[in-house]
């Protein structure tokens, strides 16, 4: 699959044909995209989907009962309650994931990040298989009602729903942000030589990367992230690791945070998607890309080498270079979790 092509082309789908997809074609798609995985975090998930007019019927009761059951809710035109309904009624196949939580705050960002990277992986994968999706958090499905109906868990953390279907017509694209604006190099002048020839890592080439997985699914397009650049002996001192990775480049991705607790949380996993597609688009190098969350990056005077800001967010270090390993690492959340209804 051309990766590039597909993370530009990949729009969020409102709209799907009555057609059926079935069951076992999303969960051969599932699987492919736990395969595309190379998380070095352990984290379980699972994921349900509602396939028949029955499940999805109930599903769409549960998640507006706080609507429907509220004083606020008896003020929304009944017209506006029945094209929600049918919107979910309509869509030929609702997938819900869940994330496994933590109480630890670094652990929690971990397990979220593995189910964010799966979703974006699916419906990467989706869209070149000609199927459509709608990802979305509505706070509105936060109810008892909703999480009774999932099966939320003690320990589980709901993650986002997917809308798959097949589609007539993408919508037209609308522009994203050059990441060459939203870019600081910490090691202006820097290109470290990697491994032992003469190849090296670029700014160049690491914004040709950014600029094509900026493409990433993101609310309102807001375009919450940020681009910090560095390498070298220095950069790797701000990171705190050894001199022996002073031949590496190094990229924090950077999140703004909302003061909305919710919009916080949508961004955040935008910016994952943006992480997962530059992990895909760099297996097309001669790179070895390797994705950590260090335990510094949520100590404020740990981050303040790197310029964050107190409304931002380390969520990944990427460490770039070019000694590539004998065996690419295998995904430790290898197992899949679909339930059918």
């Amino acid at each position: 699959m051309d990766f590039s092509k597909v993370i530009m082309e990949r729009r969020s789908i409102r709209k799907y044909k009555a057609t059926t997809v079935p069951p076992d074609v999303i969960v051969n798609l599932l699987h492919q995209a736990v395969n595309l995985l190379e998380m070095e975090e352990k984290a379980q998930w699972r994921c349900i989907l509602y396939s028949t007019p029955e499940s999805r019927k109930r599903l769409s009761e549960c998640m507006l009962s706080k609507v429907t059951d509220s004083a606020l809710g008896r003020l929304i035109p009944g017209k506006m309650i029945d094209f929600l309904v049918k919107q979910i009624n309509n869509t030929p196949t609702v997938a819900v994931f869940i994330a496994e939580a933590a109480s630890d705050p670094r652990q929690g960002d971990a397990n979220y990040a593995v189910v964010c990277s799966l979703m974006q992986n699916f419906q990467l994968l989706s869209w070149d298989a000609g199927l459509g999706m709608l990802w979305y958090t509505d706070k509105l499905l936060y109810t008892p009602a909703f999480f009774s109906e999932i099966g939320l868990k003690d320990g589980e953390r709901f993650a986002g729903i997917l809308n798959i279907g097949y589609f007539e017509k993408a919508p037209r694209a609308r522009n994203r942000t050059p990441a060459e604006q939203k870019w600081t190099a910490v090691v202006p002048n820097s290109k470290p030589r990697l491994g032992t020839n003469s190849s090296a890592i670029s700014q160049q080439s690491v914004l040709d990367l950014l600029n094509v997985a900026v493409w990433a699914p993101n609310d309102g397009l807001r375009e919450p992230w940020r681009f910090v650049f560095a390498a070298g002996e220095e950069a790797a001192a701000k990171l705190h690791l050894s001199p022996d990775h002073a031949s590496s480049a190094f990229l924090v991705i950077v999140a703004e945070e909302e003061s909305n607790p919710h919009k916080r949380e949508e961004d955040y996993a935008a910016v994952c998607c943006l992480i997962q597609n530059f992990l895909l688009l760099a297996r097309t190098k001669p790179w070895h890309v390797r994705r950590t969350v260090p335990e510094w990056i949520y100590s404020g005077e740990g981050a303040l080498p790197f310029g964050i800001r107190p409304q931002e967010k380390i969520v990944a270090v990427l460490e770039l270079g070019n000694a590539v390993p004998s065996s690419r690492p295998l995904s430790r959340t290898s197992t899949l979790d679909v339930t059918i209804r």
